[in-house]
């Protein structure tokens, strides 16, 4: 599967708006899209943001969300058709099936900085739902599971540092984390009201349903 491995303050600049790719790093001064608040490349900052054609901002909207999540299209395009199929409002449904996903909720927790750390060590093994070893990043948590560090895991120093920081984040109201045990509790599946990026999931459905 291809994905994108460039500077990822290049994305969040290319968005116009701050997307947390690059962990604590994007809550201080270094913060690339505060340093550099204009497109891309070589004439971006002698260039004006054009006004986008309504399939555009469908189009921004959904490498919006796609980049967000770290998600690339073939993955993201199935999500798109599953909420589709999925009894309420198909848009709110995508990114409920976003946010289930265990990379997302490792980070959500604070267990990692940013989504691409919390993929690697779900991949690597560090994390197991209700007792059992899960090492893929889509598997999509429920209602009252519990995310736990591994004991094997517990002195990973991306792990420890990253729940150090949690609270500057926040952790949203559907999880709940203990960080003195290294576990987390998903209290409850997420509401539209939880999403605190700016996110018009609507878009993306109009441009899917072209």
């Amino acid at each position: 599967m291809a994905r994108y491995i460039g500077p990822v303050c290049r994305l969040c600049r290319r968005e116009d708006m701050k997307l947390f790719l690059k962990g604590d790093r994007c809550y201080t001064e270094k913060c690339g899209q505060e340093r550099r608040a204009y497109a891309p490349g070589q004439h971006g900052q002698n260039s004006r943001r054009r006004k986008a054609s309504d399939y555009g901002e469908q189009l921004r909207e959904k490498q919006k969300v796609k980049r967000i999540y770290g998600i690339a299209e073939r993955q993201f395009r199935g999500y798109y058709f599953r909420a589709n199929r999925m009894k309420g409002v198909t848009g709110e449904n995508l990114l409920m099936l976003l946010e289930r996903r265990l990379d997302n909720v490792v980070y959500r927790l604070g267990f990692a900085s940013d989504h691409a750390e919390a993929r690697q060590l779900v991949r690597h093994g560090h994390f197991s739902v209700n007792g059992s070893r899960v090492d893929i990043p889509s598997y999509l948590v429920k209602s009252n599971d519990e995310v736990l560090v591994r004991e094997s895991s517990k002195k990973v120093k991306r792990i420890g540092e990253s729940l150090t920081a949690v609270d500057r984040r926040g952790v949203p109201q559907w999880l709940e984390v203990d960080k003195e045990n290294f576990r987390g509790k998903v209290k409850s599946l997420p509401a539209r009201e939880d999403f605190t990026m700016p996110i018009r999931e609507q878009l993306i459905v109009e441009l899917y349903s072209k």
